[in-house]
């Protein structure tokens, strides 16, 4: 395993398996004998580390131009994939007319349990992209 200095990273696997805490890190690169290569660029996030399988920006943009409508925002507010529906005045009801749109835009169906979990609008992005592939 090689790290280089710059943030830092706790990595835990199973509780009885334990725990590897690392100082300072900029990048980490695993290999395993016989398995692929993975390699691992991390950078400084203010409330700790966040992984996430990021979707495509066009993905991100139709979503963020789709809360704007469905919101009445202003052209000039910013919205970004870290936009959370709540802090650009979501209620409930907006939430769900979101996820409507975003439904007729992408022609995908979004189960209720899924539409509850989407706070951002990377949240949003990600599912669309999860429900696209699997429908394809």
């Amino acid at each position: 395993m090689a790290a280089t200095a710059g943030s830092s990273i706790c990595m835990q696997t199973r509780p009885s398996v334990g725990t590897a805490r690392f100082s300072s890190l900029k990048a980490i690169s695993l290999s395993t004998p016989g398995r692929n290569f993975m390699s691992f660029s991390l950078r400084s996030v203010p409330a700790g580390l966040r992984i996430s399988c990021a979707a495509k920006p066009e993905t991100v943009d139709k979503v963020c131009k789709i809360v704007k409508k469905q919101l009445a925002l202003p052209d000039d507010t910013q919205i970004n994939g870290e936009s959370k529906f709540a802090a650009l005045g979501a209620d409930s009801l907006d939430t769900v007319e979101i996820v409507m749109g975003l439904e007729e835009e992408f022609g995908i169906s979004v189960e209720e349990d899924s539409a509850q979990s989407i706070g951002t609008v990377q949240d949003a992005a990600d599912l669309i992209e999860k429900l696209v592939e699997k429908k394809a």
